[in-house]
């Protein structure tokens, strides 16, 4: 049923954009025309900002699609799913079958859309939670991203369109024990043998997201000369280890794990060629934190819902719990964070596929998006009083979640730095 649905889906995409690329300007702008006048006039709650006049009709059906996938397919999983910290592998093949990873690259099976289009995606799925969505974009932007942009010709053919598909899933080995917000200071080797034509890895990264499952292995390591590279390491290779790390209180339903390498010999060719220096790493980890931005939107966005209609419902001392002054407020200041992050998102979007952004604009929707949407789910909480501890409700999944997407690829205080340096012109890392 997923199958034939996700063909019908495909048809009529690709009839939509033919349509799109054979209508006249004129005829383009009136249609969109048409879409805001009809719908602008009522102020919606899902899109109180009317961000949906800002999408193309691609995108819009793109999104539909997923929404319904994700609402269908994935929540009745996530309360088991968090509850037990598991992950279904088969979660990887289905995204894989909608088109979801590496959406935004051209070629090898990949679908080519927009920075939004793959920011809707992001959103739809952190809408269920927010560990799906992590697994989601470290494959598709940490490390078919990379492949995509730093390999070989031979290593995009051999990987780039099993990822696609979700057969083959990777993972991303920057992070280490004592270098976690200090990329630069990481430990982990690679030495080069001449004579073998072999680089052999040695150190340890931690908090890889995908790890325990990884058919393929992204790891980032220093070189003799001081420069940082990329290489790939398949499953099962000799002197490389991964366990999963158990007890997590957030993204329990994704698997995450720690690599330890030693003495870990691999063909030269496993480098990725263009891969060099710490700056190769970063741009690969801005693609990630713009998805990152606009997915926590869907888990705010989320909240907010529950929260309403719980109030609508709840009566206290004669009267919905909607009806008091202090929550209206709270109401009232959730939409509008949710309104002006989802449009902010949406605006990056479109600077980053027309070559216009610059790498502080992720810092500022990272460090405020996240933010605000773990201040949205704790308020969420709170207002569902002792039931918004219980899980059944959800929203404290999200608050555990939203603790974590907060602090990895740049905590908060992290990007603020970014941006001080930006506006100062003073490096206030040391």
């Amino acid at each position: 049923m997923l199958l034939s649905k996700i063909s019908l889906v495909k048809t009529l995409c690709e009839l939509c954009h033919r349509q799109t690329q054979t209508q006249t300007p004129v005829r383009r702008k009136f249609s969109q025309t048409v879409r805001l006048t009809s719908s602008a006039s009522k102020f919606q709650l899902e899109d109180a900002l009317n961000v949906e006049s800002e999408l193309n009709e691609d995108e819009i059906m793109l999104r539909d699609t997923f929404r319904s996938y994700c609402r269908e397919k994935l929540m009745p999983r996530i309360l088991l799913s968090h509850r037990n910290e598991q992950f279904d592998r088969h979660i990887m093949n289905e995204l894989g079958q909608l088109g979801a990873f590496g959406c935004t690259l051209k070629g090898y099976g990949c679908a080519g859309v927009s920075s939004v289009a793959y920011g809707l995606i992001a959103r739809e799925i952190e809408y269920v939670d927010s560990a799906y969505r992590s697994a989601m974009s470290v494959q598709g932007s940490l490390v078919m991203q990379p492949i995509y942009e730093l390999g070989s010709e031979e290593q995009k053919e051999k990987y780039l369109p099993g990822m696609a598909k979700g057969e083959i899933v990777g993972c991303f080995g920057l992070t280490e024990p004592n270098a976690g917000s200090d990329p630069a200071g990481m430990r982990t080797k690679a030495v080069y043998n001449a004579a073998k034509k072999t680089y052999t890895l040695s150190g340890s990264k931690t908090w890889i997201t995908n790890s325990p499952i990884a058919d393929v292995l992204l790891i980032w390591a220093k070189c003799e000369d001081g420069k940082i590279r990329a290489f790939l390491v398949d499953k099962g290779t000799k002197g490389i280890e991964v366990t999963k790390i158990q007890g997590k209180f957030s993204l329990r339903a994704n698997t995450t794990g720690m690599i330890m390498m030693d003495g870990c010999e691999i063909p030269e060719t496993n480098l990725l060629p263009k891969s060099e220096g710490l700056k190769s790493a970063l741009g690969c980890l801005t693609n990630a934190r713009y998805t990152i931005a606009f997915g926590v939107t869907g888990a705010a966005q989320f909240c907010f819902e529950t929260a309403r209609q719980y109030l609508l419902d709840r009566v206290q001392f004669g009267a919905p719990l909607a009806s008091k002054q202090l929550v209206q407020k709270k109401m009232a200041d959730i939409i509008s964070e949710i309104s002006l992050a989802y449009l902010a998102s949406v605006k990056v979007g479109r600077l980053k596929d027309e070559g216009l952004l610059a790498p502080e604009m992720i810092s500022i929707i990272k460090r405020n998006n996240c933010g605000k949407a773990l201040e949205i789910a704790r308020t969420s909480r709170d207002m569902l009083g002792g039931n918004g501890v219980a899980d059944e409700y959800h929203i404290i999944r999200h608050v555990l979640n939203l603790e974590a997407v907060n602090t990895y690829e740049g905590t908060h205080d992290i990007h603020a730095l970014i941006l001080g340096r930006s506006i100062t012109g003073i490096q206030a890392f040391k």
